[in-house]
């Protein structure tokens, strides 16, 4: 099946098309669709269902491709609602302008300085909605247990991976490397999804 994705990430794509495979995935500049929200939802699943809606309508008339929307972010309980459906604005002086991976990853921890072990506990949430042109519709959710290292693990790495200790891999996102569908929240809400897809055949 071919599927519109809710995103403007190249790199989204890719993981997706690699988590999801035989499906393929497309993103709306594939069809040179310029699509960009403002995600105004509290929760993932607002943010997630908005995306898709935003997108299904958008391309009406245009395919009659289903549309995947995703939603994630970081939740890390000694810091209550300063992450969440924030987690890519996290530290940013205005809402707008952005820091880098490796600055959020750098405030990240100096802000959990000094908290024990058991009080650094995080968790990764990745929720999906797929909406089809019949009106049907599936969402899942996958989350990923886990705390918030010390310091990062390195200066580059995708996102917060380098400062998320995944407790069911037993190592850090970053040490993962290609093995990180195996234990991420977005891995687990693809395999959700791919057993409603095949439920659904």
């Amino acid at each position: 099946m071919d599927i519109l994705l809710a995103s403007s990430n190249s790199h989204k794509k890719e993981e997706l098309n690699i988590l999801l495979a035989p499906h393929r995935i497309f993103i709306p500049s594939d069809f040179n669709i310029d699509f960009d929200i403002e995600e105004t939802g509290t929760t993932f699943e607002e943010n997630a269902m908005l995306k898709a809606r935003s997108l299904l309508d958008l391309t009406q008339g245009i395919t009659d491709m289903p549309v995947l929307a995703d939603d994630s972010g970081l939740l890390v309980d000694a810091l209550p609602g300063e992450l969440g459906v924030y987690t890519a604005r996290f530290g940013s002086p205005d809402g707008k302008t952005l820091l880098t991976a490796a600055e959020k990853n750098i405030l990240l921890t100096q802000r959990m300085k000094g908290l024990e072990i058991e009080k650094r506990g995080a968790r990764f949430i990745c929720v999906l909605t797929m909406l089809f042109r019949d009106g049907e519709q599936i969402t899942v959710k996958g989350v990923s247990e886990g705390r918030i290292l010390d310091e990062p693990e390195a200066v580059g790495g995708f996102g917060y991976d380098p400062v998320f200790f995944n407790n069911d891999a037993g190592c850090s996102n970053y040490a993962l490397g290609k093995d990180k569908g195996l234990y991420s929240h977005r891995g687990k809400a693809v395999r959700m999804l791919l057993e409603e897809l095949e439920g659904r055949n």
